[in-house]
């Protein structure tokens, strides 16, 4: 099974125990994050496709380290000007590997198909009630 997140406005295709170098997050070494903005889910039944996101999905990352980029030289020469400014940039990663990747299907889909008997007796009854209503108004005509 694989998905694929949206993190530090960047898209990364993960699968579990993939290790995965992101934007940093606010996480220390050893705890778990999760990544809610999942775009897409694919595995042996097919792929899910989210608009733009596929709802309830997740995926479960644990941070081994906070590390940083090479170093990227960052020169600006003006020309004629004897004018040159040399500077260095290293840029802050957070370094994740997947424990999990959860998908919307199971757990949400069972919530749903408890919820709606117990609308349907309601909005039976609301349109008894609403029949009935009708029907009062055409006994009264």
């Amino acid at each position: 099974m694989f998905a694929v997140i949206k993190t530090g406005g960047k898209q990364y295709r993960v699968a579990k125990d993939a290790r995965l170098t992101v934007e940093k997050l606010p996480a220390e070494a050893g705890e778990t994050v999760t990544l809610d903005q999942v775009l897409m889910v694919g595995g042996d039944q097919g792929v899910t496709l989210g608009q733009p996101l596929v709802a309830g999905a997740s995926v479960t990352a644990e941070v081994v380290e906070q590390t940083r980029g090479k170093k990227m030289l960052v020169f600006k020469k003006r020309r004629r000007q004897n004018s040159r400014r040399k500077n260095g940039h290293r840029q802050h990663y957070t370094v994740l590997k997947v424990t999990d990747i959860h998908t919307g299907g199971g757990k949400p889909k069972a919530a749903k198909a408890k919820a709606q008997p117990e609308a349907a007796p309601q909005s039976g009854s609301e349109s008894g009630s609403a029949a009935g209503a009708a029907g009062e108004t055409a006994a009264e005509a």
